[in-house]
This record gives C-alpha cells, structure tokens and sequence, in this order.
C-alpha cells in the first residue's frame, strides 16, 4: 500500500488434526480470508509453505493445483456464487465437468450430494427461486460432489438470517462427525464458532492471538 507493506498473513504457524472442526476468528482484515484461500491453494505465500497431507502446495503445478482444489478441499462462500442460467443440479453438477466425470454418472453424482442436503426435489429450479438458505445448501452439494476431504467455509452464514443459519451450521457438523471430515470455518460470530468447533483460533493483523479449544460446543444429538 504505497511504500507500506501490508502483511495478510503474518507469520502464522499451526496445524490442523484430520477430523477436526475449527474456527479462524477476528475482525475484518485480519487476515482470516487470506488464511482460507491460502489453504484452498488459491493464493501462494510469498514466503513459508502450506503443507496439507504432506504435501506442500507451493510445489504443486498448476494442474496439481487444479486436481486439489477439485478433489482434497471443497469451498463454500458467504455469496452463494452459484451460475444464475443453470437450474440447482446443473450448478451441482458443475465440479464434475471440470473433472471430466462421464456425463452418464454426473447425474446421479449431483442427485446424491443434493439429497445429503435436502434438496432432492429442487432439481430443475434455478438460483433466483430459491431461498438463502436453500441457495447455501445447493453451494454445499456442490462443495461436496467430489467427496473432499476438507470443507472450507467462508462466512456461510453471513447472508442468512439467524434461524437459516443454523440450519447450515447443523448440516456442517453432521458432515464433519459422520464423515470425518476436515472442517475450517471462517466467522466474526464467537457464539456460533464456540457452539460447533472443536478449536478456535483468533487473528489480529494477520498474527495468531490466541489459540484454544471450544468450553461449549453442543454435541449432535445431545441435550442443552
């Protein structure tokens, strides 16, 4: 910024468990997003590495780059980004084409990542007749039609009202218990991340300010 060097990202060190579910906290600017889209393989630090599974992503081409983001990690944004002119299985269906899927089972792929989310009957409806929440979910089908192993959820909540928004908090978590998967949620909401991450992790100016486990998160299935 001028002669200003504004650092994103600042020197962080940490790591997540496979399995776990955890929440990257903090003002806007400081640094979460950035975090996220390092993680996704979307950005490149300028210095340091970002290694998931043991494997560092700076050192992937850009084809490997490309099969990650299709296979390791799905992304989920605050704006839906769902394609107005396709209908809900079409934009599901989406990933598939990239990764060259035979047209035969694309079909049946986006029908069972659409019914994992409760949206089975809204096949052949386009974004603009759905509700927020139902456009958050399609954005889920379509994040988990190749099966990630890690979800990376920027803000998912952050163009719902607050009931809606639980409803796509619980659905989160049941993929992350039942399926083991990797979950990183980025959210300025302390009460949601403390009720379903396991961890949560605070930045302030693109530092680590402090690092500690959920004292409140409800359990699936337990009582209040």
């Amino acid at each position: 910024m001028g002669s200003a060097t504004i650092r994103a990202v600042d020197g962080i060190s940490l790591k997540v468990e496979a399995g776990e579910f955890v929440a990257l906290l903090g003002a806007s600017g400081s640094g979460k997003s950035s975090l996220l889209n390092l993680l996704a393989g979307l950005d490149s630090p300028s210095a340091g590495s970002v290694i998931v599974e043991n494997q560092s992503l700076s050192g992937l081409s850009r084809e490997e780059l490309a099969k990650y983001r299709r296979h390791t990690v799905g992304m989920v944004f605050q704006s839906f980004n769902l394609i107005p002119s396709m209908t809900v299985l079409e934009n599901v269906e989406l990933p598939l084409r990239f990764a060259e899927v035979e047209r035969t089972k694309r079909g049946a792929l986006a029908m069972s990542a659409l019914e994992k989310v409760g949206l089975s009957g809204r096949l052949k409806h386009r974004p603009i007749e759905l509700s927020g929440g139902e456009q958050q979910r399609v954005a889920m089908a379509r994040a988990l039609i190749n099966q990630p192993r890690i979800l990376l959820a920027d803000e998912p909540t952050g163009n719902l009202d607050s009931r809606t928004g639980t409803e796509v908090m619980e659905l989160i978590r049941r993929l992350n218990e039942s399926l083991k998967m990797t979950v990183v949620l980025v959210t300025h909401e302390r009460d949601l991340a403390e009720k379903y991450a396991d961890r949560l992790i605070f930045l302030a100016d693109g530092k680590v300010s402090a690092d500690q486990p959920s004292t409140t998160r409800i359990v699936a299935g337990a009582k209040p």
